[in-house]
Order: structure tokens, then C-alpha cells, then sequence
């Protein structure tokens, strides 16, 4: 045998254990994907299985969406409306402003009609 015929079985030989330790590594992480999918899996499963009991109630909360989505034009003519109505006007300067007077009038307290007790 000459040189090149050992270099070449050699070369051969050295491919071949290349490859096999690259399809070793390959299929060691493809074995872990495979786990990860099958848990992936069950968690799918789960949720589907929770979900078929939200169905229902999520069609009537589309429902109850789409009623209040077409109220939301009214609504904003009517908020429109309002602040239109509620647009600050400022005190011409120089007059004077009376003592503010409290908003609720004269106050009375609510814990005797807790305990059965009227006035």
C-alpha cells in the first residue's frame, strides 16, 4: 500500500467519526425538544380544556361589547355637550368674592339610625 492509499483510509475514517459524533450531538438535542414538545403539549391541553368553560361567557361579553360599543356615539355627543356647557370663565379682575360657604349645608351624623335610634 502506498502513503496516499492510508492517507485516504484515514481521511475516511476520521469523516465517519466526525459524523457520527455531530448525528450523536444532533440527536441529543432533538431529544430534548421532544420532552419540551410534550410538555408544551399538555400545557396546550390544559388550556383548551379551560377554555371550553370561558366559551360561553365570552360570547356574551362580545355581546354586551358590541351594546356599548354602539352607545359610545351618544355617550360622546353627550360628553361633548357637557364640557361645552362647563367652560371656565374667569372673574373680570377687581371684583370681590364673597366667603365660600360649605357645600352640604349643616351636617348631621348617621350613627343613631345604625343602632335603630331616629330623631
Amino acid at each position: 500500500m502506498t502513503t496516499l492509499v492510508v492517507l485516504t483510509v484515514i481521511d475516511i475514517a476520521l469523516l465517519i467519526a466526525g459524523l457520527a459524533i455531530y448525528l450523536y450531538i444532533v440527536g441529543g438535542q432533538l431529544t430534548q425538544v421532544a420532552g419540551k414538545l410534550e410538555e408544551c403539549a399538555d400545557v396546550v391541553w390544559d388550556i383548551k380544556k379551560n377554555a371550553e368553560v370561558i366559551a360561553p361567557g365570552v360570547e356574551r361579553i362580545n355581546q354586551t361589547g358590541g351594546v356599548i360599543a354602539g352607545a359610545l356615539p351618544l355617550l360622546y355627543g353627550m360628553a361633548e355637550g357637557i364640557v361645552t356647557g362647563a367652560t371656565y370663565q374667569p372673574e373680570p379682575e377687581g371684583t370681590e368674592r364673597p366667603p365660600a360657604k360649605p357645600a352640604m349645608g349643616t351636617r348631621r351624623t348617621r350613627q343613631l339610625d345604625g343602632v335603630g335610634f331616629r330623631r
